[in-house]
């Protein structure tokens, strides 16, 4: 079964807890602390691997957590990193952001890795919060969380040469004929309904890669039948070979039918529309067919398109074609692929309070003021006190006594809900 598109759940681990502990050794005069720092949580990490070559495990298991790392120990030691997760994926896979939309991968290359959650920081140890004033910090730090979310993974093939065209033109019969392929060849509409790859050798030194598109109709860009699935799968290809049955079997005009698939490529993306195509006229050995070709040719050489006939059914004009097609593929130029993006989180400091929040007064969102309540020890008050200074810098009690906030009412940061007093420093600037 081939399954293109995908959406996974990935969680990187925390960081493992710092120790507080103090060095009791025999002989040894005034022992200092000697916590060690937490490890590092463990990345989930995508990596392109050319076996692979659809997403159907991503049916079966969408949700990838990876370990975290171990707590700190005594004697200044660093706990054990988490296990990194590793998701093999097929060349060709994009990442995208599930709430944005922003690409954020795109991994062609065989063992290229894309690290999708970063597993957090360990938390350190009250070791490194010695200093020639403070001499015995009882805290340790918890470790950072590790980041997590839902991606979405998108298959487009990497192929050399696309064969295009409406349903029963023979596309699947010119790359059985010219490859290894095999697919379903049948006298009835989509036969194909996955997108078939061959590879075409056309000497020890010159080959390509050819892909099999199922058959597009009109209003394809707008969702109308199969082909619609899989234009994505065209977008990397250097060359589309157009494909038209210019027998007129099925009362279907070739002029008309070539103007049609062209408005669906330009529809989807008008970067696809500009690729340089050639245009195959397949079926020349049934009637009609010379006095058809004559048309389409004089139609399509009109508006700047090489023009090529062959036949299928005998192989006429294949060895040609494919040589035509390799030819064109070698010069080709590529336009600038869609932009990797990067999620922007703005000021890691900033933060918002929102009013009337679920089961507390107000809520306090930003990146580092969640971070430090997650990494907050808030049972040892000098861990308390080092937030309620970062808490200060951070001026997010001017901004709660700004939005209305009263003593007594209750602050929601995560997990954590706090029934809010005025501080001492609360009035001064």
């Amino acid at each position: 079964m081939f399954i293109d598109k995908a959406r996974i759940y990935v969680e990187a681990g925390n960081g493992g807890d710092g120790m507080s502990s103090f060095r009791r050794e025999k002989f040894v005069e005034r022992g200092g602390p000697n916590g060690g720092n937490g490890g590092r949580g463990g990345n989930v990490i995508l990596r392109a691997d050319n076996s692979l070559n659809t997403l159907i495990d991503f049916r079966y298991k969408r949700k990838f957590i990876a370990k975290r790392g171990d707590k700190g120990g005594i004697s200044n030691m660093t706990g054990h990193r988490g296990e990194d997760v590793i998701i093999k994926v097929p060349l060709g896979t994009v990442v995208r952001d599930d709430e944005t939309n922003i690409m954020i991968a795109d991994l062609t290359e065989d063992g290229q890795e894309f690290v999708a959650a970063k597993g957090g920081r360990g938390g350190k140890g009250n070791a490194c919060y010695a200093t020639s004033t403070k001499r015995a910090p009882t805290f340790a730090e918890k470790g950072e969380p590790g980041t997590k979310g839902w991606l979405r993974l998108e298959l487009k093939l990497l192929a050399d040469v696309g064969l295009v065209g409406y349903p029963s033109v023979g596309k699947s019969s010119i790359i059985s004929r010219v490859s290894a392929a095999r697919p379903e060849i049948a006298a009835y509409h989509f036969t194909t309904l996955t997108p078939v790859l061959g590879v075409v050798r056309l000497s020890e030194e010159q080959s390509f890669v050819l892909a099999d598109i199922p058959g597009l109709i009109e209003g394809a860009a707008e969702g109308v039948g199969l082909g619609h699935d899989f234009l994505r799968h065209i977008e990397r290809t250097k060359v589309l070979l157009h494909v038209v049955d210019v027998s007129g079997c099925e009362g279907r005009d070739p002029i008309e039918d070539f103007e049609k698939i062209n408005h669906e490529l330009e529809a989807y993306s008008a970067k696809l529309a500009r690729r340089k195509q050639l245009v195959v006229a397949n079926k020349m050995d049934l009637p009609d067919s010379e006095d058809n070709f004559v048309l389409l040719k004089e139609y399509v050489e009109a508006k700047g398109y090489e023009i090529m006939p062959v036949s299928a059914a005998t192989g006429e004009g294949l060895q040609d074609l494919m040589w035509k097609a390799w030819e064109m593929s070698r010069q080709y130029v590529a336009e600038p692929e869609e932009e990797i993006g990067v999620i922007d989180e703005g000021d890691p400091d900033s933060f918002e309070i929102i009013r009337g929040a679920e089961d507390a007064d107000f809520e306090v969102k930003g990146k580092n003021i969640e971070r430090l309540v997650a990494m907050t020890n808030f049972d040892n008050e000098e861990a308390l006190y080092r937030f309620q200074l970062i808490w200060k810098r951070l001026k997010i009690e001017e901004a709660l006594l700004e939005a209305g906030i009263q003593e007594g009412q209750t602050v929601r940061i995560l997990d954590m809900v706090f029934n809010y007093q005025k501080s001492k420093w609360a009035d001064k600037k």
